[in-house]
């Protein structure tokens, strides 16, 4: 089952960004979008677990072949 993150459960994840920067990133497509569990466009943002340990893992192999 895959698991749901909120906002504040990217912290620990190492993603240390506010909202409003994670909005600019998403639409600079450089940050994955999330989506909404409540199917209207209030309500908290939401992205699978594995899309944002994917996104991490991204990240880290092009800063390594960037060093």
């Amino acid at each position: 089952m895959r698991r749901i993150l909120q906002f504040p459960d990217l912290k620990p994840k190492g993603i240390k960004y506010t909202r409003q920067h994670i909005d600019r990133l998403v639409k600079q497509k450089k940050f994955p979008p999330p989506f909404k569990t409540s199917g209207s466009d209030y309500g908290p943002n939401n992205w699978f677990e594995d899309v944002i340990d994917e996104h991490l893992e991204d990240c880290e192999r092009k800063a390594a072949v960037t060093a």
